[in-house]
């Protein structure tokens, strides 16, 4: 995978957004929107929902870049973290609203149906090269990458669905994602 050469340093890129650098801001946004667009899909399953969702993301991104600790990781392993939690608290406040019987209600075929007619694409993590690179994980952590990331699931609920001890699921999430990100370097 090839990066674009318009990312200079993810350094002196996080130095621009803790200045509050818009232009940066707005680089960030047209870079990664995409890609975290894709895991809150995944998740919530509602176009319309994702996309609020994606931009209550980025500004919970702008208002906590004081917490982003590059020690603990890169700013999109970061960003992926924010937007998937975003995403696992909307569905769950979802559930706990009672169900509306007017509310809308579609099937993939359906939403296929309006995607052709509207010419509108999904972007999705094969486009942006992520499905490519969890791929080439070792098996048992491309299959908690997949629940917990792209699925949506708790580690909790992860461990239960595959019957693993809650650590496991830990130790093996947190060195997919150090694979992962040797993986990107790359």
């Amino acid at each position: 995978m090839k990066r674009q050469s318009s990312l200079v340093s993810e350094s002196i890129l996080i130095e621009k957004l803790t200045q509050r650098d818009e232009q940066a801001f707005h680089w960030l946004y047209d870079q990664y929107s995409p890609a975290l667009y894709g895991v809150v899909l995944r998740i919530v399953r509602d176009e319309e929902h994702a996309q609020d969702l994606v931009q209550d993301i980025f500004v919970k991104i702008w208002k906590n870049l004081d917490s982003y600790d590059a020690s603990k990781g890169r700013l999109f392993t970061w960003m992926l973290n924010v937007a998937r939690n975003t995403a696992i608290d909307a569905l769950r406040a979802q559930k706990t609203q009672p169900s509306s019987s007017n509310a809308i209600r579609t099937d993939e075929d359906n939403v296929h149906i309006v995607d052709r007619q509207h010419h509108t694409e999904q972007p999705n993590s094969d486009y942006i090269g992520v499905q490519e690179v969890v791929n080439q994980l070792r098996p048992e952590r491309k299959q908690l990458i997949d629940l917990v990331y792209f699925g949506g699931y708790t580690h909790e609920e992860a461990a239960d669905k595959l019957n693993l001890p809650l650590g496991t699921v830990k130790t093996r999430i947190r060195a997919a994602l150090q694979e992962l990100k040797q993986l990107f370097k790359s």
